[in-house]
């Protein structure tokens, strides 16, 4: 698990990749909690969803936004962090600029600069949001959403209660194609607490995860055999 330091546009960004060496592994990029409430990528969360990944072939980037840990910067609520991970996806890109696939993920706050970034990146082939705040930031951009992916939250959320969730998945407008799936875990708090329940949301994602490579895989054969 190398540390690195990615170039950023507030200076540097502390990082840690995972790094598979066929040609055409999948990426996978992932957005930590908010850093004014103690989110860095080594979050519990985070964490477990890095190796979700990392388990599956994927080549897999999480990174500290401006001004947490040894990133440089200060919090700028948005904007920059938005900035701060279209930098690290360009990274991720050229490390792998063969890759077969591209996914975004985002834990809480994260998943709001995530789909943001979906809006902005068509490359971007699918998402996983875990605890979306659709209750404190506005995720009505999603008009409509490119890209299939998944919604999943703790049962017993008191940050951002199950149904602001739900609402959130339902309301997303979709193209012809796209399906948002929403799972709750049973018993979970926003934050996961317990090796259960995170137990539980890694193998919740990693389900989909499985799902949703072998569409992407069987999209990428027939665009192959088209080329």
């Amino acid at each position: 698990m190398p540390e690195l330091i990615l170039t950023g546009p507030a200076g540097r960004l502390e990082a840690r990749y995972h790094h598979e060496s066929a040609a055409d592994a999948p990426i996978a990029l992932i957005l930590h909690p908010h850093p004014l409430f103690g989110g860095t990528m080594n979050n519990q969360v985070v964490y477990n969803l890095y190796y979700a990944f990392a388990e599956r072939g994927f080549s897999v980037l999480r990174f500290n936004f401006r001004g947490v840990g040894r990133s440089q910067g200060i919090f700028d609520n948005g904007p920059g962090e938005l900035s701060d991970a279209a930098s690290a996806l360009d990274w991720l890109q050229i490390a792998k600029p063969e890759s077969r696939n591209c996914w975004i993920v985002g834990v809480s706050f994260g998943t709001w600069i995530a789909m943001q970034l979906l809006m902005r990146r068509p490359e971007i082939d699918a998402f996983v949001c875990v605890a979306p705040p659709a209750n404190m930031y506005d995720f009505s951009f999603l008009a409509p959403c490119p890209s299939s992916g998944l919604v999943i939250n703790g049962e017993k959320d008191r940050v951002v209660p199950s149904a602001s969730v739900a609402e959130m998945a339902v309301k997303t407008k979709t193209q012809r194609g796209i399906k948002i799936e929403h799972q709750i875990i049973p018993g979970a708090n926003h934050f996961f607490e317990g090796e259960d329940k995170l137990a539980a949301l890694k193998a919740g994602v990693g389900d989909y995860i499985d799902r949703r490579s072998i569409e992407l895989d069987a999209k990428a054969k027939e665009k192959a055999k088209e080329k």
